[in-house]
């Protein structure tokens, strides 16, 4: 029987929160985050490979510009030498002390000789509009900075033989032991899938039939529920595994394709610079012996004692060892510079 009078409404208050968690049992979880930060390791590796090769390449053309600039010079004054030649031998033509075709020779040579500078003068446009690409700018829209071969300085002696754990400093080592990480990281989550999965539910709360005992004593109320989730039926997880062993297996390949690859890479370079202070000490003689040589045959030719032939034969001498000194000193910072970026940004000093 009910009682009498007026019926009662009841109400149930509740406050709670839930609570999920899932125990990494296996490590899945950790892996997949170590993976993740290899990944952003090499996105970092690959950035900074970017800038070093930017800026070997903005080195390279600097210097490039430079040894034209200078070649521009030399055969521009070799020109003028030239000019004085022919005007000296017309007038020994003209006193009865040669022959018109000692004129036609040098007037043969002085052209030829300005028919290269406008190809040593393409070749610096070029090269400049390259580096205003390479600075980010588009070619002839600002006046760009000019160098000379002077201004830029070597150590005093370039290492031969350097230690090869030094190389390691190289961003693309650097970036292929980073996704090698990030794979054996991968094969682990893989690995971690193929066990069983332990997921935990909590809540907790209070309940009471109004809002001033909801949080009073013998309110509270709470429930716990494991979940053991059992892999063994997913027939695509063996697979994921291979397929991720796979991938393991290709970045360990690629890693020691890039260490070999690097290795050589600084073994040519550091051959390079032996070579090229051989080369440069050579024309360095030579173009001294020649500029002497040169000097004394035409003060010998102005005195009518050698034949034009001998003076031709001095003039081509100087002019092709002063251009080939040019171009070896050039050569030098190229490879020089080509050596600091092979050994990761200069990784000799770390």
């Amino acid at each position: 029987m009910g009682q009498a009078g007026d019926p009662g409404e009841f109400s149930l208050y509740n406050a709670g929160v839930g609570i999920r968690y899932t125990l990494d049992l296996a490590g899945g979880n950790r892996r997949a985050l170590e993976g993740l930060v290899a990944r952003v390791d090499y996105q970092r590796y690959q950035l900074e490979g970017a800038q070093l090769t930017l800026a070997g390449n903005m080195v390279t053309t600097a210097v490039t510009l430079a040894g034209i600039a200078r070649q521009i010079q030399v055969t521009e004054g070799i020109l003028r030498s030239q000019e004085e030649q022919i005007g000296l031998t017309r007038e020994r033509v003209r006193l009865g002390q040669g022959v018109p075709d000692d004129v036609l020779a040098l007037e043969t040579q002085a052209e030829q000789t300005r028919a290269g500078i406008p190809l040593l003068r393409n070749r610096l446009e070029q090269n400049q509009h390259l580096l205003a690409v390479l600075a980010g700018r588009a070619p002839g829209s600002g006046v760009l900075p000019s160098f000379s071969l002077e201004e830029f300085t070597l150590p005093d002696d370039l290492p031969l033989v350097v230690p090869s754990e030094l190389a390691r400093a190289r961003p693309d080592i650097q970036a292929a032991e980073a996704l090698l990480h990030a794979a054996n990281a991968e094969y682990g989550v893989a690995i971690s899938k193929l066990y069983p999965q332990l997921n935990l539910s909590a809540d907790l709360g209070s309940q009471a039939l109004t809002t001033g005992g909801l949080f009073g004593s013998g309110s509270a109320v709470w429930s716990l529920i494991g979940q053991l989730t059992q892999p063994l039926f997913n027939p695509g997880l063996p697979a994921e595994k291979r397929a991720a062993l796979a991938a393991l297996d290709a970045a360990a390949a690629n890693y020691g394709y890039v260490v070999l690859e690097s290795l050589r890479n600084v073994a040519d370079v550091l051959r390079a610079l032996d070579n090229d202070a051989q080369r440069l000490a050579a024309l360095s003689a030579a173009s001294d012996a020649a500029q002497k040589s040169l000097e004394s045959m035409q003060r010998r030719y102005a005195l009518g004692a050698v034949s034009y032939f001998e003076l031709l034969v001095a003039q081509q001498q100087s002019q092709q060892t002063r251009i080939n000194l040019i171009e070896a000193q050039a050569q030098r910072l190229v490879d020089s510079a080509a050596f600091y970026q092979a050994m990761g940004g200069g990784g000799i000093g770390r």
